[in-house]
């Protein structure tokens, strides 16, 4: 085996100490995340002229949301009922929540909410979208702490240790892999900052910054759908997630064309301090 020159070590346990108190980590870090968002997304909303508690009424219904969807998502999708039976359905400390779901459910809230109090929906979306590539950056290590949803096996330096007992079956020879949730982490991270420097550069319209937010992460996703070496469920011996993450790139592409010609000038473009002596709102 060639000589490794450094690896991440993965924690033995999924719980953090505090005192007399065990938390479990995956939990925290989809807290902190959601925190994250919320934060984020009414620094946002109020500097275009939207009421901070908003964000705050609406994050309730949005997460819960977010979370059943998530759930059920990876319960039809990823979960083995043979194994974790209708108890272990509703253990979502122990992993298990898809961002599909996650999103689908919390926009479907969103959609809802928005609705019923006649608020704005594509602004709120786009308020929402670099909070929530945050977010998912935070949760990702929520994987780590578990040991799960990583790549294949690697010699990189940066080769994510594992435990024998949470190895797949085919690699148990096998000690380091490659650590897909720190890509994912990352690229969450680029995408957010992407979509806050689009809104910088450019004249977005409304919805565009949510659409960049779709399309740029499910552009990293196929990469990282295709190192992962979990059971998922697969359609034409491809994984279903992957091909769903190359779906949604596309159809993110296409509303961002769509917004950009249909919708109305983003806040974000109205508010932007002025560059080279040109009007802000010109």
């Amino acid at each position: 085996m060639p000589l490794l020159l450094a690896s991440i070590p993965s924690p033995s346990r999924g719980v953090i100490e505090v005192g007399p108190l065990e938390l479990h980590a995956y939990g925290l870090m989809l807290a902190l995340g959601v925190l994250a968002a919320a934060a984020i997304a009414e620094r946002r909303y109020t500097r275009w002229g939207g009421e901070a508690r908003t964000i705050t009424e609406i994050a309730v219904p949005v997460v819960l949301g977010g979370v059943i969807g998530a759930r059920v998502y990876h319960l039809f999708t990823g979960y083995d009922w043979d194994e974790g039976g209708v108890v272990g359905a509703l253990r979502i400390w122990e992993g298990g929540l898809s961002i599909w779901g996650a999103v689908a459910g919390g926009l479907i809230a969103l959609l809802a909410v928005a609705r019923a109090r006649r608020l704005d929906t594509l602004m709120l979306m786009d308020a929402i979208a670099p909070g929530l590539a945050v977010a998912q950056a935070i949760g990702r290590w929520g994987n780590w702490f578990n040991q799960e949803l990583y790549g294949r096996p690697t010699d990189l330096p940066w080769g994510l240790e594992i435990d024998f007992e949470h190895r797949p079956e085919r690699y148990l020879a096998q000690e380091t892999f490659h650590p897909t949730f720190l890509y994912e982490s990352i690229w969450c991270l680029l995408v957010a900052g992407a979509v806050v420097l689009a809104e910088r550069r450019a004249r977005l319209h409304k919805g565009q910054a949510f659409a960049l937010y779709v399309a740029a992460y499910t552009f990293g996703r196929v990469f990282f759908e295709a190192l992962r070496v979990d059971p998922a469920t697969e359609l034409f011996g491809v994984r279903f997630n992957l091909l769903l993450s190359a779906v949604l790139c596309a159809v993110g592409a296409v509303l961002f064309v769509y917004w950009g010609r249909r919708s109305p000038v983003a806040p974000s473009a109205r508010t932007r301090a002025p560059t080279a002596g040109v009007p802000a709102d010109s």
